[in-house]
């Protein structure tokens, strides 16, 4: 897709929101299910069905996805999906590339051993590996608008308000 394509796909949209902003928030929505026998959630992806469950530093098996690592996994693809988004508006030549992301989690702090442990990550690394010849503004401004726009990236860096709750099935 070139930049005109995109625009021309992103036009009557962008003119939608501007008219009404209220047509331009979405709910989006995941569904899991956890299982009577082991230690796991059934997630429905949309596509497939992802099981997660714990982590081997947590006495995890290993055999199912990690559910922080399924977080990493949504960073890099967001911000794959931007970077070419922003890429193609502005005629930026990208070359195939890759992202990588990496987490720091000191698992005493989920296990409650060290109350002074935090549960989560303490650090998020995302590393943008680019194949281009564009000069080192160009690239700049490109990872300025990737940061900008991608949505994971931005939740994760806005800390969004989160609630719970409960029913009976």
């Amino acid at each position: 897709m070139d930049a005109a394509a995109m625009k021309a796909m992103q036009a009557p949209l962008k003119e939608a929101y501007r008219e009404d902003a209220s047509r331009a928030l979405v709910t989006l929505k995941a569904r899991g299910t956890v299982g009577e026998q082991s230690i796991a959630c059934s997630v429905e992806t949309g596509r497939a069905l992802s099981v997660a469950g714990l982590h081997p530093a947590t006495g995890g098996s290993g055999l199912e996805l990690c559910s922080g690592n399924m977080l990493l996994e949504a960073l890099v693809a967001c911000a794959g999906v931007t970077l070419k988004a922003v890429a193609t508006a502005l005629e930026f030549q990208l070359n195939s590339s890759t992202l990588e992301a990496e987490g720091d989690i000191d698992f005493r702090g989920t296990l409650g051993v060290a109350k002074d442990a935090p549960v989560g990550f303490r650090a998020i690394r995302l590393k943008f590996v680019l194949d281009t010849d564009e000069p080192q503004e160009r690239v700049d401004l490109l990872l300025k608008l990737t940061e900008r726009y991608c949505v994971v990236f931005q939740t994760l860096n806005s800390s969004p308000e989160l609630s719970t709750s409960t029913k009976r099935a």
